[in-house]
Parts: structure tokens; C-alpha cells; sequence
């Protein structure tokens, strides 16, 4: 398997569970207050900031910034309506990264996900 869209579309879901998981060790338990918290990190917004994090300490490999950079360079034009497209294809490099590494080295996968809470 290596379509970077099916990368993608995997680390939605695995970056999604990963931060619920979070949120719930922290003790947040009404869930009103859990989907507020988790939006904050899941949204494409809060992806980038998340990957720009990562593009900036310097932690991604060369392999894993080639990954994002085919992910967020894909051709769909597609976005949703409250984002705009930049954002979106940076969030879509993010998730083919997540999806990558939870196919591939979920020990990187833990390490990456591991600075979720520094920021």
C-alpha cells in the first residue's frame, strides 16, 4: 500500500484516536468539553500547527518530510468549506505521515505523537 491519500486517510483516524485517547487520561470526562478539547488538535488547523511544530524542531527525517510533502501536494483539489486549500493539503501531508508511520514504524509513530503534548 502506498497511496499517499490512503496514507492520509488512515492518520485521520489514528492522530483522531490518538487524541481522544489523550484527552481522556487527562481526566476530561464530559463529552461536550472532550469534542471542544480534541478540535483544537484534530482540526486542519490545528494539524498544521502541529506539523509545523515538527518541521521547525527539526524532528522529521528526510523519508518523513518527502511523505508530507507528496501528501500535501496531491492533486485533489477538494476542500472543505471551512478551511482554506493551503491549510487543507498541509493537514493531508500531516495525516499521510501519520498513516505512513502507523503502517510502517509505529515506534516513530509513539515518538512523533509524544510532542503532541509539548505544544
Amino acid at each position: 500500500m502506498n497511496n499517499i491519500l490512503t496514507f492520509a486517510y488512515i492518520g485521520d483516524s489514528v492522530f483522531e484516536l490518538y487524541v481522544r485517547e489523550m484527552l481522556i487520561k487527562r481526566g476530561i470526562v464530559k463529552i461536550n468539553l472532550l469534542q471542544k478539547e480534541a478540535i483544537k488538535y484534530v482540526s486542519a488547523v490545528g494539524q498544521v500547527v502541529f506539523l509545523e511544530y515538527l518541521i521547525n524542531h527539526n524532528i522529521l527525517t528526510e523519508l518523513e518530510l518527502d511523505i508530507v510533502k507528496r501528501g500535501r501536494n496531491n492533486s485533489r483539489s477538494f476542500h472543505p468549506k471551512n478551511t482554506d486549500i493551503l491549510t487543507y493539503k498541509k493537514a493531508t501531508g500531516f495525516e499521510a505521515l501519520i498513516g505512513y508511520l502507523y503502517l510502517n514504524d509505529k515506534d516513530r509513530l509513539n515518538e512523533i505523537l509524544g510532542y503532541v503534548e509539548v505544544i
